[in-house]
């Protein structure tokens, strides 16, 4: 089934980045990896492609309400097996934390809600793909003001989220950081996301990258993008973050 796996070499063109911050390889927990074989097998492909630790980020949002202390409960039984099964090849298995909705129906009110915080106090969070009826300026606010940073993950995917935006500038001003998804860069959400992911980097607005790592064919994806020419140029070109992580 997975023969472009074997055609195909991984090449280790994210040495530099080193962290990727953004994957959803708790197993079960969402849309994810649905076991601990699919979890170990793209732990494999992201360590060929060049990372040398993984932050786990399960999603928080309407559709997948997570618990805090089930996910850590959960994360720490997926290091026990991990262990107990010998995988070798593996990343460092780095903190858990999540990846935070924000939108009209889900989020998390700051200073009352708990949440999970990669290094750093910080928060990796996501708008609606699709209703911009709700922007959170002043929630994200909020939470700078109480001491998190905040990421912002995936802006290029966002439809109604320019890059010149009023709402891009405002989140500029008070410090948030921007995630751009690696597989965007190799087309696999549409050529718009593709093209958006390019101008985030090369205008230095984005300064992390994460693969958003769900499933196998995440991987595959990702194994043809370490192949992608203009990809391997823009991260030779720019210095990114993640090794904050």
């Amino acid at each position: 089934m997975f023969d472009f796996l074997k055609r195909k070499k991984t090449i280790p063109i994210f040495e530099s980045v080193k962290t990727d911050i953004h994957c959803h390889l708790l197993p079960g927990v969402d849309d994810g990896a649905k076991d601990v074989s699919e979890t170990i097998f793209c732990l494999q492909t992201l360590r060929e492609a060049g990372f040398s630790k993984v932050c786990f980020t399960p999603h928080f949002q309407s559709k997948y309400p997570n618990d805090e202390e089930d996910i850590k409960q959960r994360f720490d039984r997926l290091k026990k097996e991990i262990e107990a099964q010998h995988a070798e090849g593996l990343p460092e298995i780095g903190a858990i934390s999540g990846e935070y909705r924000f939108d009209h129906i889900y989020h998390r009110r700051p200073g009352v809600d708990k949440v999970t915080p990669l290094p750093g106090n910080t928060l990796l969070c996501e708008f609606s793909l699709h209703d911009n009826k709700y922007m959170p300026i002043d929630i994200l606010r909020e939470f700078h003001n109480l001491g998190y940073r905040l990421i912002l993950a995936h802006p290029e995917r966002y439809p109604y989220l320019g890059i010149h935006s009023n709402e891009v500038e405002e989140m500029q001003e008070m410090g948030m950081g921007f995630q751009v998804n690696i597989l965007s860069l190799n087309g696999f959400y549409g050529q718009i996301a593709m093209k958006k992911g390019f101008e985030y980097i090369n205008n230095g607005i984005a300064k992390y990258l994460g693969t958003d790592m769900h499933k196998r064919r995440y991987a595959q994806e990702l194994v043809a993008t370490t192949n992608n020419k203009d990809v391997q140029r823009l991260i030779k070109k720019h210095q990114f973050l993640n090794n904050e992580f």
